[in-house]
């Protein structure tokens, strides 16, 4: 019965085309703008050149874009009573939690695959094809950290604006990530306490190595352990915020 509804909601995902067009166009559009046509594109860095980096960068993005709408979305389900419904089914809660992840995962696939593909026919370049293969990977990997993000606004919030809200706000997030555009100075600094910082860095890893693209200034260097714990930190922030807004809202009913 998991297996069913996953599919039927990958399908009813699939069919909300404007959400589609945003989660899954809008960072291939973005990595157009901001890397396959710019002129420092062909420059390099240790396992590709800087259209690669933007590539990921925007992939990263869009699968957060996507784990934050459909994990928000189920979070207000639950609260409105629909996850309830399901919980009395043979599936139980723990596989209506199960396929809310798994849809939450392939539908973030799209958006990597769309960047990846046009980027791979355009300039993005890597040194080798494991580093396709496992920054691909990576895109989708990191994104369950902002499906904890998207639960708790969804938990926290308690309505479909939750999704909008939720998702608007990945645009600061990325911004003050060092996602959209190089940051340098203080803001580099700051960014490196954010969020996002940390999973696109681990999704970028396999054509930075740990370099960092700045502005200006003297090269800098992040090392995989600071990223990797910053992504765990965050992880569990939204994860204790959100477990706290469920054991909220089960108090008040």
């Amino acid at each position: 019965m998991s297996l069913t509804y996953t599919a039927h909601d990958v399908r009813r995902n699939l069919r909300s085309i404007p959400n589609l067009v945003f989660v899954a166009l809008l960072p291939a559009v973005l990595f157009i703008l901001f890397g396959a046509v710019q002129g420092w594109s062909d420059a390099r860095l240790p396992g590709g050149n800087v259209s690669a980096y933007v590539m990921v960068s925007m992939a990263v993005y869009g699968a957060v874009t996507a784990t934050t709408a459909i994990s928000a979305g189920a979070a207000v389900e639950r609260l409105q009573g629909w996850g309830r419904q399901l919980a009395l089914t043979p599936m139980g809660t723990g596989g209506y939690a199960a396929t809310k992840v798994a849809v939450a995962l392939l539908i973030a696939v799209l958006p990597v695959v769309i960047v990846f593909l046009v980027g791979a026919f355009t300039n993005a370049s890597m040194d080798d094809l494991w580093r396709w293969a496992l920054a691909a990977v990576l895109c989708v990997v990191v994104s369950v950290v902002f499906a904890l993000y998207g639960l708790a606004a969804g938990l926290i919030f308690r309505s479909d604006t939750a999704v909008g809200a939720a998702s608007g706000a990945l645009v600061v997030f990325a911004f003050f990530g060092n996602v959209f555009m190089p940051l340098s100075g203080g803001m580099l600094t700051v960014a490196r306490f954010t969020p996002m910082y940390g999973i696109v860095g681990i999704a970028r890893y396999p054509v930075t190595e740990g370099e960092v693209a700045t502005m200006g200034g003297a090269p800098q260097t992040d090392s995989l352990l600071w990223l990797v714990v910053n992504a765990v930190a965050w992880a569990a922030v939204f994860g204790i915020i959100a477990l706290l807004a469920a054991r909220s809202s089960t108090g008040r009913r």
